[in-house]
């Protein structure tokens, strides 16, 4: 008589299952780590200029303001005249200080008093709208204005 016995089946075990909660943790953990939510849809044609001396910014200590032109599937809307839009709305130039100041409320505490305004503001925008928005942060002392371009030297020929 042996002492061990050989087994007649010659059966697959079960595949072992008991670390597939960790891996589904670890991949969801991953994907909410690396996934970047957009705070605004555009609404404005926004091609930037290009500049030669460009910083990056700390988004947290900003205020966007975006003027261009109605992006195309806007048009029908909103005509092809310039606008401005801060965060997912259109703003006309006499509600800034208005749309500015619930934007700005949106910041750290902290850093409400210290708020930088981001201008991305399309190449092709008329720059008496530029010169309304300029004017009209004036008014609200907001005076730490940032062009937002993108890196690059454009070359302008006569």
């Amino acid at each position: 008589m042996s002492k061990f016995k050989k087994k007649k089946g010659g059966e697959i075990p079960a595949v072992n299952t008991a670390s597939l909660p960790d891996i589904v943790f670890m991949l969801l953990f991953f994907f909410m780590v690396v996934t970047v939510l957009r705070d605004t849809d555009l609404l404005v044609k926004n091609e930037l200029p290009k500049a030669d001396q460009v910083e990056k910014l700390k988004k947290d200590r900003a205020v966007f303001i975006y003027a261009g032109k109605p992006s195309s599937r806007y048009q029908d809307k909103f005509g092809t005249e310039g606008r401005v839009q801060i965060g997912d709305k259109y703003t006309d130039i006499s509600n800034i200080g208005l749309a500015l100041e619930e934007a700005r409320r949106k910041l750290r505490p902290e850093l409400q008093d210290k708020v930088y305004v981001a201008l991305k503001v399309d190449g092709e925008t008329n720059t008496g709208l530029v010169s309304d928005i300029k004017q009209v942060l004036r008014e609200r002392n907001l005076l730490k204005i940032m062009y937002i371009t993108t890196p690059g030297n454009e070359l302008v020929s006569n």
